[in-house]
């Protein structure tokens, strides 16, 4: 199953938004639970999944394996990627969902697994830890189906979108098969009416003696998307099996984190061992923190600023390393956090902070600004843009500080001088030569 929280909202993505022409790969801030959490909320609201339950070690998992009668059974590493089939292990393990036909064959499989990463197409050459695996019945599919509700940006409201071709990548579907997607608007104020769900059931080609089923699990989903503050609910496949139940084999649910508040018993679930260490470090300062594959870093605060300049970069002929919005309140100590989160990344050769001072005096901003490049001894080329109250203040205190700390007005300009700054101290290092900088403008 494809990681849609970490692109575009799907129904955008099926219908062909055209993207801006200068892309981020910017992550929405949500919630991603493990398939069997999923399959706890799903079974809480009475949708049908198959039998099963989690594992932390190779001896829970031969215990869960007896429990569950019949001899074939799928243990799944619990991991936040898509791909785990495909994907390998550290260890040289191959395939994160495998088939297993016995407690001692699930207890040695979740032995190769546990405490190993998992590498796949989605998480990159560093792969993600497997805490625990997920044990559970194998049902055999008569028709495998594809559901999902979502927000739509275009309809601004959820959508159900459907397909008869489930079990696969739905952007490959989308693609070559389009005629294949069902999608189906829902007004919020109704939600999804019965003749709504008998429609979608009957057009996905659930056979008649599963219709009610179908049409049952299709409003539960759309319960839990409301009810839970979900931003999607991502079923793939939603199967009828040959026995004539609906299942849904495997779940990916994403949750608005602005929901905190009120979800607290599924914001409980959060594993950061599955989320970047500095994005996880940051948000629990209150920083906005995304890292991104560039080597200039940006300190702004507001994520509006934050974006034109990582546009301004790019428009210049740089790559922005991260995005870093420091919010409304630009104090010393977040600064510093921000600074150390900058400067771990071995790429960043240049550092753009652009500030605007409404809130917090521009002054007081250069001080810390001073402060933590003074006690970090640090090399890095440092562009100051600050703005707003106090500015000039701001601009003297910086120019004689001593420091490599540029202040420059102009928002163009600074851009400019962040782009060249980044190519000569990139030079540098490529001859292993050190560089020094004067600014004349």
């Amino acid at each position: 199953m494809f990681k849609l929280a970490c692109r575009r909202q799907l129904a955008s993505a099926l219908k062909g938004v055209k993207d801006s022409p200068i892309k981020h790969s910017l992550q929405r801030r949500n919630l991603s639970i493990h398939e069997y959490r999923s399959a706890q909320v799903l079974d809480s609201y009475g949708i049908g999944v198959p039998k099963g339950d989690v594992a932390h070690n190779a001896r829970e998992a031969e215990e869960i394996a007896k429990k569950i009668a019949g001899d074939d059974m799928v243990i799944k590493a619990q991991v936040l990627a898509g791909g785990r089939g495909k994907g390998h292990f550290d260890n040289g393990f191959k395939g994160g969902v495998r088939i297993v036909y016995s407690p001692r064959e699930a207890s040695i499989l979740a032995d190769q697994m546990i405490g190993h990463k998992l590498i796949t197409k989605q998480t990159g050459a560093k792969g993600r830890i497997c805490n625990s695996v997920y044990i559970v019945e194998r049902k055999f599919a008569r028709r495998e189906f594809y559901l999902a509700v979502l927000m739509d940006r275009q309809s601004q409201g959820p959508v159900i979108v459907a397909s008869s071709q489930g079990g696969m990548d739905i952007e490959t579907v989308a693609k070559e098969s389009p005629d294949a997607i069902i999608t189906t608007k829902v007004n919020i104020h109704e939600g999804v009416t019965d003749q709504m769900a008998q429609r979608i059931a009957e057009q996905l080609g659930f056979s008649e003696q599963c219709i009610d089923q179908a049409k049952s699990t299709i409003q539960k989903l759309y319960q839990i998307f409301m009810e839970k503050d979900a931003t999607q609910i991502e079923i793939n496949p939603l199967s009828e099996t040959s026995d004539h139940q609906v299942l849904c084999m495997d779940a990916k649910l994403t949750f608005d984190d602005n929901a905190d508040f009120r979800q607290k018993d599924i914001f409980s679930w959060r594993d950061t061992t599955q989320e970047d260490a500095d994005e996880v470090k940051a948000a629990q300062a209150g920083l906005n923190f995304i890292k991104l594959d560039g080597d200039i870093g940006c300190l702004v605060n507001g994520a509006g600023l934050a974006m034109a300049t990582m546009d301004i970069i790019k428009l210049n002929g740089g790559q922005p390393a991260n995005f870093l919005d420091v919010g409304g309140g630009a104090t010393p100590e977040a600064i510093k956090l921000a600074f150390d989160l900058i400067t771990s990344d071995p790429k960043v050769t240049a550092i753009f902070v652009n500030i605007f001072g409404g809130i917090v005096r521009c002054d007081a901003i250069a001080k810390g600004l001073i402060s933590v490049v003074e006690s970090m001894n640090l090399r890095t080329p440092v562009i100051a843009r600050l703005q707003g109250t106090n500015m000039e203040q701001a601009h003297k205190l910086i120019n004689e500080s001593g420091l490599k700390i540029f202040s420059i007005d102009d928002l163009q300009t600074a851009a400019e001088k962040s782009v060249q700054f980044s190519k000569v101290v990139k030079m540098a290092r490529d001859i292993d030569v050190g560089v020094e900088f004067t600014l004349g403008i």
